[in-house]
């Protein structure tokens, strides 16, 4: 009878490992028909790899306990470099690290990532009420100063968001003509600030403020109102004057604004179509006659708060 030598199980498993071993390597972007033996030292050749190695010291059982983490890293690195949909992780890359005496793999904020969260921070500090959404986006670098009537007043913007805070500071109240770009430099004042201080701008389109208090009389939403504009870290009343006159709106919304803002010395800016004179002619103007007096309490806070610059120039509209 004739036997038949028994079956190398040894060499079976063997042959299984190497094809696990080829199957697993080869994920990492290096094609070809190498066994694992060249598979792996295409992986230990990689300048990444070899520089991590080299880094840290690592034994040669200490690599390669960390060739699975080897390879992981490396097939993350084609994944993120091919734009592969299967990568999760976006907005982090993978890197090397140490754990434990072999290799692991972590993700860290790419670049790209990093600005982007700083760009919606800086978007995010400027709080804007009833005015486009491209305000947040403007900076000094878009501010044209093509008419010398502009640099002082922008000189004035840059000097302000340096010396920020100061006790000695005061905002502006700046007038002039429709469109010659009042709104315009406070957007870029707001998003420098923001940048560069991490201070937070509320900026909001006063006639449109008006009417929400108003309206805030039905739900008793009106100190709410009040009291969010009155304690903004820095504030913009844009356009004031063009609102419809009311005597209340006068006496019990502007005025506890600015007494407020006056007390706590607040950074409070303005931007206006009228001259401090004819914005004070045109708040004593009230239903019950002459109202000199109730305007000038509200001009001289105002005056406390900001200084009165003229811009020039043409409709940039």
């Amino acid at each position: 009878m004739i036997r038949r030598p028994p079956r190398s199980t040894q060499s079976r498993s063997s042959a299984a490992s190497d094809v696990y071993k080829r199957q697993t390597l080869n994920r990492t972007g290096y094609h070809g028909s190498g066994n694992a033996t060249d598979l792996t030292k295409q992986i230990l050749a990689d300048p990444r790899v070899a520089d991590f190695i080299q880094e840290h010291g690592l034994s040669q059982d200490e690599i390669k306990r960390s060739l699975p983490k080897f390879n992981q890293f490396l097939v993350e690195c084609r994944k993120v470099k091919e734009g592969d949909v299967s990568y999760i992780a976006k907005g982090y890359e993978p890197i090397l690290t140490m754990n434990e005496g072999y290799a692991d793999v972590t993700y860290k904020e790419t670049r790209q990532l990093k600005e982007q969260q700083e760009q919606q921070a800086i978007s995010k500090r400027i709080n804007l009420v009833s005015l486009p959404q491209s305000y947040r986006k403007i900076t000094f670098a878009d501010i044209a100063l093509d008419d010398v009537a502009r640099v002082d007043t922008f000189e004035t913007l840059v000097d302000f968001v340096a010396n920020y805070p100061s006790p000695d500071q005061k905002g502006l109240y700046i007038y002039g003509d429709m469109g010659v770009g009042k709104s315009f430099m406070l957007a870029a004042m707001a998003h420098e600030l923001s940048e560069t201080k991490k201070v937070a701008t509320t900026i909001i389109h006063y006639p449109s403020f008006t009417i929400d208090v108003k309206n805030g009389i039905k739900d008793g939403s009106v100190k709410e109102q009040i009291d969010a504009v009155k304690e903004a870290e820095v504030l913009v009343l844009d356009d004031i004057g063009a609102e419809q006159f009311s005597s209340w709106i006068r006496d019990d919304v502007l005025q506890v604004i600015l007494q407020y803002r006056m007390i706590e010395e607040l950074p409070t800016f303005f931007t206006s179509n009228y001259s401090f004179a004819d914005l004070e002619a045109k708040l004593s103007n009230g239903r019950q006659g002459d109202e000199t007096w109730q305007a000038k309490r509200v001009m001289e806070r105002i005056r406390f708060l900001a200084k009165e610059v003229h811009l020039r120039g043409v409709n940039r509209r």
